[in-house]
């Protein structure tokens, strides 16, 4: 790959995990201390996350495959997703708060997808040469956090105007990107039309249980996305935004180390060792406090790079090992729909419902019983990790090709 291209690669990277990075994990804050939104509205905003995964990637992916230039489309996409960004802090009612973040939610997740196929499409060998583009994702997430929590805007409305101002530099960088056509269709009929060419990849076995994996997964997944930053600002945790960048730290490490773990494990052991180490993530959660007990906060951050990195980045690659080159950009947004879209949408309903279910008032006074709730995080997650290791058959990442 040429150097010039390995860069603008990096800095895609980069730009597309900042835009995400600034807002992603304080809008619960935000909703809850703030616009005093309660458990389950705040838990239905962070799902529109999920929502816009199940609706648009498959279709934006489909556009990429048949009709646009990639690079073109994530123009589009990024300079549409800054603009709702720079509205959502005039919002403030839950109705269009919603309506906002749905909006804009739809607009940007298919991006995170279309970014994979275009890197891994000037590549020779993905599993070999992505890792050392994909590092720059996480890079670009901790410098947007470190800044949030540095500045103190958790609780306010700014990250969603640093985000958007991120975004329109992304449009504009996206026409520098490698020119990338589209694959070219994959067939005339319905199917294809409507972009579900790509649910021939489940006819292979070891693809379906590797989606359905990674679906149940993402429920537990969600519960760390939407509430560790309300919970650690709760229980007096200075920066928590700050801090919980070095989850990116561990995932910049653990990435470098993907291909040495596509070629020694197989993807039931990539997805029992991450669902285990969130089961011991939340455990830590549940007992860490922020004096003595920081300790146990500050091992649950980093454990994200096993906990995330073994799902999303093993699944990308593993995508694109099984799609045909027609079907790339196509079957990067189904396994975004059935991850971020399914799983986490269920993930983010039983948050909401979890947090509520676990809360009380007191004199006015909103008390939360956060052991309770991260411990049946915890169990969740162990249990699904229980499930696979007695269903899933072995097979390794790297004998897909």
């Amino acid at each position: 790959m040429p150097f010039s291209v390995h860069v603008r690669l990096s800095i895609m990277m980069f730009l597309t995990y900042a835009v995400w990075g600034a807002w992603y994990m304080t809008i619960n804050t935000y909703l809850t201390a703030t616009l005093k939104f309660t458990g389950t509205q705040a838990g239905a905003v962070f799902g529109t996350t999920a929502l816009a995964s199940m609706i648009s990637p498959l279709i934006v992916g489909l556009i990429a495959d048949r009709y646009f230039s990639t690079e073109r489309v994530l123009s589009v996409l990024f300079l549409l997703g800054g603009a709702v960004l720079w509205m959502v802090p005039r919002a403030t009612e839950f109705g269009s708060v919603y309506a906002l973040m749905l909006l804009y939610c739809l607009i940007f997740f298919p991006a995170v997808p279309l970014t994979n196929s275009l890197a891994m499409r000037q590549m020779k060998d993905p599993k070999a040469q992505f890792p050392a583009i994909r590092i720059y994702a996480p890079l670009g997430w901790i410098l947007i956090s470190m800044i949030v929590g540095w500045m103190r805007l958790e609780a306010q409305a700014t990250p969603f105007q640093i985000a958007g101002g991120l975004s329109f530099a992304m449009g504009l960088f996206s026409l520098a990107l490698p020119h990338t056509p589209p694959g070219g269709a994959a067939g005339t009929g319905w199917k294809s039309l409507l972009g579900l060419d790509a649910l021939v990849l489940l006819r292979d076995r070891s693809y379906l249980v590797f989606m359905i994996a990674s679906v149940l997964a993402c429920i537990p997944l969600t519960f760390y996305f939407s509430f560790t930053n309300p919970y650690l600002n709760a229980v007096g945790v200075v920066n928590a935004a700050g801090k919980m960048s070095l989850g990116q730290v561990s995932e910049v490490l653990l990435t470098l180390a993907m291909p040495w773990v596509f070629r020694k494990f197989s993807i039931k052991s990539v997805l029992l060792i991450g669902l285990f180490a969130w089961a011991l993530r939340y455990t830590l959660l549940a007992l860490g406090n922020a004096e003595s007990g920081m300790w146990m906060f500050y091992l649950a951050i980093l454990l994200h790079g096993v906990c995330f990195t073994f799902f999303f980045f093993t699944g990308s690659i593993y995508t694109d090992s099984v799609a045909p080159p027609a079907l790339k950009n196509t079957a990067q947004g189904m396994l975004t729909f059935m991850t971020y879209g399914i799983g986490m949408f269920l993930g983010s309903l039983s948050s909401g419902w979890a947090v509520d279910a676990f809360t009380t008032v007191a004199n006015g006074v909103e008390q939360r019983d956060w052991m309770s709730f991260w411990l049946t995080s915890a169990a969740g997650a162990g249990g699904i990790a229980v499930l696979l290791l007695i269903v899933f058959r072995d097979r390794k990442v790297g004998s897909v090709a």
